[in-house]
């Protein structure tokens, strides 16, 4: 379920990848003295550690789960970088977890100061079927390690989940109607690059309150889950936290919707209206 909501690593050839979630031991990735200052960076204004952002998923009618994105108080260093942990969680619930029990996990350790991702945990399992996976990226060679095998990338690749923390960052004060934004995230071996189209400014109502929002539509491949290319729409909050407030899907076979529930330690003001 965690997969439909959020959008999407590695090291040298010649480093071996073991570890768990809960390990203390993660892989070692060595510094290069003559390139590792010479990383892009970004400046983080979206979010800050303790942030947690919670949601609930609906399937047309049903109550179907819940999604917890959280940026935890860790700091620990990774490649003598500090960085970001992140960790979203998604789980199914009431009836729909009845037939379809999903507990997902996801995390990313997000370099502090160019927001790319060193190390992604990927633990999946819905509906009895299951993903492990462990990314380990290196930036410093360009190189991501997903444990039977390595894989170039480019400048600021991103994972599934740090990518939803880079997007948060883009520059949108002068974006207008029709502007597409594209970030490239690593993802089951490949590339993928995500695109988003800017809609418009919209105010939007959910339980929570009326807030004041960026519409944006995300670029899909319609055919195979979605009939057309504007089936699938995201409401960012208009203020510099860039959070999700809503989100719509119309697939083949019906809707899903992506609410706002709570939110805790944003960075920045929020922008709702009442």
């Amino acid at each position: 379920m965690m997969k439909k909501v959020v959008l999407i690593g590695t090291v040298l050839s010649t480093m071996s990848l073991s570890f768990q979630t809960d390990s203390k031991h993660f892989p070692v990735i060595e510094k290069d003295s003559t390139t590792h200052n010479d990383l892009p960076e970004l400046k983080n204004k979206a979010f800050k550690r303790g942030e947690v952002l919670s949601y609930r998923m609906h399937y047309g009618f049903i109550d179907a789960g819940v999604a917890t994105l959280t940026v935890t108080d860790e700091e620990k260093e990774v490649a003598g970088r500090k960085t970001y942990h992140v960790v979203g969680l998604g789980t199914s619930k009431g009836t729909f977890d009845f037939f379809f029990k999903v507990r997902d996990r996801y995390e990313s350790y997000i370099d502090e100061k160019s927001l790319v991702p060193w190390i992604f945990i990927r633990r999946v399992s819905e509906g009895g079927y299951t993903i492990n996976q462990d990314y380990v990226f290196n930036h410093f060679s360009k190189k991501v390690s997903v444990g039977d095998g390595v894989y170039d990338i480019q400048p600021n690749m991103q994972d599934m989940l740090s990518a939803f923390y880079y997007a948060r960052n883009l520059d949108l004060k002068n974006a207008k109607p029709g502007d597409i934004f594209t970030l490239s995230c690593f993802m089951d071996k490949e590339i993928y690059p995500l695109q988003i189209k800017y809609i418009g400014r919209e105010n939007v109502d959910i339980k929570l309150g009326t807030f004041r929002c960026m519409k944006f539509r995300p670029v899909v491949q319609k055919g195979r889950v979605f009939k057309h290319e504007e089936d699938l729409n995201v409401w960012l909050t208009d203020d510099d936290n860039h959070i999700p407030v809503k989100g719509q899907a119309d697939v083949l076979v019906g809707s899903i919707k992506l609410e706002l529930t709570s939110y805790a330690n944003l960075a920045n003001p929020i922008s709702k209206v009442n």
